[in-house]
This record gives C-alpha cells, structure tokens and sequence, in this order.
C-alpha cells in the first residue's frame, strides 16, 4: 500500500472514531434524571438467539425485531419496580412507533397474571412475551429485575439500564432519538 493511501486511511479511521465518540458523547450528554443509569457501550454486543413464548405459547424470536430500534425490557409480575415501569413503556411505544419497545415476562409468570396486570395498568401497545426458563435472561447475564436493554437495528445490545426509570420522559426520548439518528 502507498504512503498516500496508508495517510488517507489513518486520516478516514481518526474521523470515524471521533465522529463515534461524539455520537456517543452527544447520546451521554442527553441523560437526565432515571436516564443518568443508562450504561452506553463502546462497542455493540452480540445477544443470544433464544426463542420466546407469546401468550399462546407460539414462539418468537428477538430475530423478528431486526432492522428496528429494540427497547428490550426484562421484567415479572411479582417485581413491583417493573410493574411501576410497565405504563411508561407503553406510552415510549405510543410516543415512538419506529422503535419496538419489546417486554419479557422472566422466569414464572403465569399468562393470566401478565394479562390481568396489563389490563389494570392499561398496558395496550406492548405484546405478550415470555422467557419461561430465563434463558435469554442469563444468556445476557440479567441478574436483577427489571433491565432495559437498548438492542440496534442489528440486534446488538448498545446500553442498559438496571432498574426502573420512566421510558417515555423527555430524558428518554430524547437519548432514544439520538441513538437512532446517530445509527
């Protein structure tokens, strides 16, 4: 390779990097409030394929949200910080159509128990998903609930946040927006 070519490729990698860290920095600057727990990645990470249940037992796959912003929530029905969560989950997926804001019931969680909350809590816009056996909850290392896990178009985690936060604050919003302009 040339000595010409080899300066325009240092020159081509130093902007990507800067122009990468203040996307990441201009994301970081965004959070206020419960978004200040909000861990952003340097580099994305590779989650496990694991099949989820619906409500009526059929299987999914987090595979199905490909191509979109995930907002990947694990949570239970016994969790009060998830319950008090859940609502504000609901209105981010009102607020941000272009984003799937994606709940998993982990661990036991009986459909009924999930169907009853949602009622009362009038949670009308997110679906039904289960992880049974918390496999993709250990296959990605959730020790606690509830976790968010914001996942790229690629399907790669690029944050998290451990415990409750409200999801459709303009804090949130805004850190949301930004990571999906910055894609």
């Amino acid at each position: 390779m040339g000595e010409n070519v080899r300066k325009i490729l240092v020159v081509l990698y130093t902007a990507f990097l800067i122009g990468a860290n203040a996307a990441s920095a201009d994301v970081a600057a965004l959070r206020e409030g419960d978004m200040k727990k909000l861990a952003l990645h340097a580099q994305p990470v590779d989650i496990p394929e694991v099949v989820l249940l619906d409500a009526a037992d059929g299987e999914h796959s987090l595979a199905d949200y490909r191509g979109k912003w995930v907002v990947l929530n694990f949570w239970a029905t016994w969790c009060a910080p998830c319950r008090r969560e859940m609502p504000s989950l609901d209105r981010l997926q009102a607020a941000l159509p272009e984003i799937a804001v994606v709940p998993v019931a982990t661990g036991r969680n009986a459909v009924a128990g999930i169907e009853r909350f949602y009622a009362e809590a009038e949670v009308k816009l997110l679906p039904v998903l289960r992880d049974p056996s918390s496999e993709l909850a250990r296959g990605m290392s959730v020790m606690g609930l509830p976790v968010t896990v914001i996942l790229n178009p690629e399907g790669q985690e690029v944050a998290r946040l451990i415990g409750d936060a409200e999801w459709d604050s303009d804090s949130a919003k805004a850190v949301l927006a930004a990571l999906v302009a910055g894609q």
